[in-house]
């Protein structure tokens, strides 16, 4: 018996199915740890739900932030649903904005990996966007792609529009998996590489920074975040 418990031990590591040194971001009953909108963000049936309606907007977009820290080279893992009216986002390596006159008290900055219930490319789940910084989408769900100096460069394909469309799955659960180690990210969809990135430019690339959820301004949506982990990586 104890072999067999040690032979299921190793292939669930070897599976990713979690991670040896993670730890639990989210306690399913309470914000606690985390900092929002009180109005816009809650738990609702043991998970994070972030909804904004035609009475009750966002002021531009705004963020639940994790208090826990910066993180630089991590590893993190989260389960998330959404609405198809509008987007959402997991921001890292990011900055809280409080400087000057932000539209809210939690403004955020920085790598964004996208949020949508969509499946037809290129407005998919997946790709990086420059959140409130110069490079718009820095890459696409799919690419193998390098921002250098002068500009991005495309490698290689990881999956096709028609891949993506079996493999997300619409008005349901997906599974999100974000490795980032220096200046090379990864982000999985569904336990498949969606996409790979490099960032070798010497001024906009980002080492470290904050994690934090959006909910988008406009039209009114809703977005739950469940099994949120995290390994720090050395």
């Amino acid at each position: 018996m104890t072999r067999f418990y040690t032979c299921l031990f190793a292939a669930l590591l070897s599976a990713n199915l979690f991670a040896a040194d993670g730890k639990t971001l989210f306690n399913g009953k309470d914000l606690s740890g985390w900092d929002g909108d009180p109005k816009l963000w809650s738990v609702k049936d043991g998970v994070i739900h972030g909804e904004t309606t035609d009475e009750v907007k966002a002021n531009g977009n705004t963020f639940l932030i994790w208090q826990g820290g910066k993180l630089d080279d991590f590893e993190l893992r989260l389960t998330f649903r959404c609405t198809e009216s509008n987007n959402s986002g997991i921001q890292y390596r990011s900055r809280h904005i409080t400087e000057g006159k932000p539209r809210n008290q939690w403004v955020v900055r920085g790598y964004q990996h996208e949020i949508r219930n969509e499946n037809k490319f290129p407005n998919v789940s997946g790709f990086i966007y420059d959140e409130g910084g110069k490079r718009g989408r820095i890459c696409l769900a799919g690419e193998k792609a390098e921002w250098n100096e002068d500009g991005k460069k495309v490698l290689g394909n990881l999956i096709d529009a028609e891949g993506y469309e079996k493999l997300f799955k619409l008005n349901e659960w997906n599974d999100v998996r974000i490795v980032a180690k220096g200046n090379h990210i990864q982000h999985y969809m569904n336990d498949k590489l969606v996409l790979d990135f490099t960032d070798n430019h010497p001024e906009l690339a980002l080492s470290e920074g904050i994690l934090a959820l959006q909910l988008h301004a406009g039209k009114p949506m809703w977005v739950e975040f469940k099994d949120i982990t995290l390994e720090e990586l050395k």
